[in-house]
């Protein structure tokens, strides 16, 4: 009687087999170094994977892993991409809760809310939405006011200083502005009631560029849940992950990450392509 083949632990291969669930022929041909084209393909794939997950550095999940596959001429579905990561142990990083910068306006002027959590903007240089937000630097705080143009998803103007006012919020509007030409008659500008938005200054540029201003209720984040979330996406790729020395390092990161989230970063809203794609793919319709 030929005895049972054994791996190195002495338990027999048959064993193994079963409890791994493949049959005993699979294995063989595994350990002789020749997988069947079905699993060597899996193990293609789950090394693609691993390396598309460590090439965006842990911060996108199986939607945004799986159109990059496809992008790379993979067929392979989302489901079989999720299940790929759980068996290596790839998971996007949990997002955390940011800490608001929002000083409520002293005076009782407000603009009317023009959006009305009715967030969706039907195209671009309809509705942009804005906000500010603080990084911890060794320096001290670095405060970063932005503007995110709803109809792509891309942060159009950004600004970073020292003080969060309304010269802040200027900076990071009159941006927007230049990016789009310089003229942007009749868009929606919607914020939240801070000091900086509603300042005299702040006001009277909008009225200069043809911005039309509105805000959410004092205190409602959900009001303009819009730049929030944003906001959080900047937290779980960036903030939790860096810590700056100094401000300049921060200006650098924070510059060099909206560079990579308006052209690179996917969005499952515009089918899984780039703020920056997306409005060349827009663009192109309209030459057409």
């Amino acid at each position: 009687m030929i005895a049972a083949q054994r791996d190195q632990h002495g338990v027999p291969h048959a064993v193994s087999c079963r409890a791994l669930g493949v049959s005993q022929s699979w294995f063989y041909k595994w350990k002789a170094g020749v997988l069947p084209p079905r699993a060597a393909r899996r193990e293609r794939l789950k090394a693609e994977i691993a390396r598309l997950f460590k090439q965006r550095e842990g911060k996108e999940g199986s939607p945004r892993v799986t159109a990059a596959l496809r992008d790379a001429g993979w067929r392979v579905s989302e489901n079989t991409v999720a299940g790929l990561m759980r068996e290596q142990g790839l998971a996007a990083r949990a997002t955390k809760r940011r800490k608001g910068t929002t000083r409520p306006g002293r005076g009782r002027w407000r603009a009317e809310d023009l959006v009305k959590r009715k967030f969706a903007a039907g195209g671009i240089n309809r509705r942009w939405y804005g906000d500010g937000t603080e990084i911890a630097t060794g320096e001290g705080k670095l405060y970063l006011d932005s503007v995110l143009d709803m109809g792509s998803r891309r942060i159009l103007g950004f600004c970073l200083g020292g003080h969060h006012d309304a010269a802040l919020a200027y900076g990071a509007l009159a941006m927007a502005v230049a990016v789009r030409g310089g003229a942007v008659p009749g868009v929606v500008f919607h914020t939240d009631q801070g000091s900086e938005y509603s300042a005299r200054t702040f006001r009277q540029a909008c009225q200069r560029l043809g911005v039309r201003q509105s805000m959410g209720r004092p205190g409602s984040a959900l009001d303009n849940a819009v730049i929030e979330s944003w906001h959080s996406t900047l937290e779980f790729e960036l903030r939790s992950l860096r810590k700056f020395a100094t401000r300049a390092q921060a200006r650098t990161a924070v510059a060099a990450w909206i560079e990579d989230y308006n052209h690179v970063r996917r969005h499952s809203a515009l089918g899984m392509v780039s703020p920056v794609d997306y409005e060349r793919s827009l663009a192109g319709k309209d030459a057409a």
